[in-house]
């Protein structure tokens, strides 16, 4: 089979995914450790018999629906390749809105920051490779979350500690940023039956109280360890906003704001000691 013929079928056969062409793609370039350049550089390349067998494979269960991240063990996040796994979430666009916050908000200069719910680590270690002044937690209660994120941690050369813990309990502080991508996914989301987060896993998607349990839970610890001016930084869901807002100001938070991601929706909230 040539890439080409290999790649018309696939698209064909994964014509129900909004992302067909771009899916079937990566799992050939993933098959053929080549970048996606070279598939259309060498259209008439053949697959071997190996090769052919694993396109098929991962693209029959690309068609059950699993994640191409899942699939290839890897996403992009920020410029940066990290490893992901069934026991972690995909890192997604919509969450470089916060990284890009957390930037253009806050200093330089060495500062301490705590990345809860770390999962991959995206978020925490981009950080601390974008800020290398900063010192950067990354905390998880998921033990295999946390090998993921040394993985990620140790590939990309990023200088972060890892600590288990249920959100902020194990940590003291103080702490002059924290941030979270954490459950917000109301559990009676129909969304949850769709797409790829039917295989991701649950306990870092969804949370009680109409979503809002988790981050009303790292509001309360958070305001008692970071420092005065200090900022914690949430990533939410696209309804949600006014009713973080509400729940920051409410314990105290000042300079409380809500920004939207690259599709205009409201994604992350900030507030300030």
């Amino acid at each position: 089979m040539r890439i080409d013929q290999a790649l018309r079928e696939a698209r064909s056969r994964l014509r129900s995914s909004p992302s067909a062409a771009l899916d079937a793609e990566c799992l050939l370039s993933h098959v053929l450790a080549q970048s996606r350049t070279y598939l259309f550089t060498w259209p008439e390349r053949t697959l071997s018999e190996s090769q052919q067998r694993r396109f098929l494979e991962l693209l029959g269960r690309r068609e059950a629906g699993e994640p191409v991240a899942y699939l290839v063990g890897e996403r992009e996040f920020y410029g940066r390749l990290f490893k992901v796994t069934p026991d972690t979430l995909i890192p997604r666009p919509d969450t470089e809105t916060l990284i890009d916050i957390v930037l253009e908000r806050l200093p330089e200069s060495p500062l301490r920051a705590v990345d809860v719910g770390t999962g991959t680590g995206a978020i925490g270690i981009t950080l601390a490779l974008e800020r290398p002044a900063w010192s950067v937690l990354l905390v998880d209660i998921s033990d295999a979350a946390l090998r993921v994120a040394k993985d990620n941690a140790r590939a990309l050369n990023a200088e972060v500690g890892v600590v288990g813990g249920t959100w902020l309990a194990a940590l003291p502080g103080p702490f002059e940023l924290i941030v979270s991508n954490p459950p917000y996914v109301d559990p009676e989301d129909p969304h949850l039956g769709q797409g790829d987060v039917r295989h991701e896993p649950r306990t870092a998607l969804v949370a009680a109280e109409r979503g809002l349990a988790d981050i009303r839970v790292l509001a309360d610890q958070a305001i008692t360890r970071l420092v005065e001016g200090g900022w914690l930084v949430l990533e939410h869901g696209y309804d949600q906003g006014e009713a973080v807002r509400t729940l920051l100001q409410d314990r105290g938070y000042g300079e409380v704001e809500t920004l939207r991601d690259l599709g205009g929706q409201d994604r992350v909230t900030l507030g300030q000691k």
